[in-house]
């Protein structure tokens, strides 16, 4: 049974910590929701009994090709009736993509963005004390207890920061290695405030990215087109003995990752699926664990809190599990 929370500010950066009592704790998380697009995987995640859910950018599609923010307006009044009144019963958290951020593909270079953020924290109702309304940017950590089990939920913002993108010319353009001396994701103040968070002591770190960090061999965003930041993230949560997981989104398909102490699911899309789009060739990746699967899906995270098992889980629109990892937490 769930428990009232409560909420405590922590001294790292206005960290909200959630305390609760259960068995298992259950995370749910998405990206690619369409506000034009019927909504029907609400359905299936409601059955779940979730705890928590996690927006993982994309979460409207409110970006023209001007740059302007008047269909984000648009977009978010529409969204707004969309998602489900229950949701906001448990704990919702959030990240940006680029068609919530402005720009597609868009990063630091895109004008509108203090705009663009504005507009986010207004429609996901983030209160002005919240770090996250005095500086640049949308990242932002959580502390969840549940009795002594400690998470610590780690929420980047790849957008507002990010320096250009490299890629080739045409209708199909293949996104490649920016190597420059200076090229970042996160920007340096997001890179310290991220060393200081992942010192936090916890059971189970959760990183959520809106582009995937693991796969590198596919054409489209991610973290290895820029080495520089791909590499040190990789080396900062290589440093930690016990399991990271991340969380990401962007691709339309989901999918299971592992690189040694890393494993990453990807959940992508909740109503907008690559079969509705275009079709792609089959992807394959060293680090992907079986095959992508392209329909409209959600992740789950559940934690057994008393064993420290942790299973991983892509699910369909109907529910059904379609991809799975379970991982044990005590090793490490």
């Amino acid at each position: 049974m769930k428990k009232k929370l409560s909420l405590v500010t922590l001294f790292v950066s206005s960290i909200l910590a959630n305390f609760t009592t259960a068995e298992n704790y259950k995370i749910a998380f998405g990206s690619c929701l369409d506000q034009e697009n019927p909504q029907p995987i609400w359905n299936s995640i409601y059955k779940e009994d979730i705890d928590s859910f996690v927006f993982l950018g994309d979460n409207v599609y409110g970006d023209i090709p001007s740059g302007k923010l008047n269909k984000m307006h648009e977009a978010y009044q529409l969204q707004a009736e969309m998602i489900p009144s229950w949701l906001f019963k448990k704990n919702v958290e959030m990240i940006w993509d680029d068609h919530d951020f402005g720009e597609n593909d868009g990063g630091s270079s895109y004008p509108l963005k203090q705009e663009a953020q504005k507009l986010y924290l207004d429609f996901w109702e983030i209160p002005n004390v919240d770090i996250r309304r005095q500086r640049d940017g949308i990242y932002v950590n959580k502390i969840i207890y549940i009795d002594n089990f400690i998470i610590n939920l780690i929420l980047l913002d790849t957008r507002f920061f990010r320096s250009d993108l490299k890629k080739t010319k045409g209708i199909k353009p293949v996104y490649l290695k920016n190597e420059e001396l200076n090229a970042t994701i996160l920007g340096d103040d997001q890179w310290s405030w991220l060393v200081e968070v992942m010192k936090i002591k916890s059971d189970l770190t959760i990183v959520a990215t809106s582009i995937q960090l693991l796969p590198t061999e596919h054409r489209f965003e991610k973290w290895s087109n820029f080495p520089s930041d791909h590499l040190k993230l990789k080396k900062l949560l290589k440093s930690h003995s016990h399991p990271i997981i991340v969380i990401s989104g962007d691709r339309h398909q989901g999918a299971i990752y592992n690189d040694e102490n890393i494993y990453e699911i990807t959940s992508s899309s909740l109503n907008k699926s690559i079969s509705s789009i275009f079709g792609r060739p089959k992807e394959v990746d060293r680090y992907m664990l079986g095959e992508m699967f392209s329909g409209e899906n959600y992740g789950l995270i559940t934690i057994n809190i008393n064993k420290k098992i942790v299973d991983l889980e892509i699910k369909n629109i109907k529910g059904d599990r379609v991809r799975y990892k379970t991982i044990d937490i005590k090793k490490g």
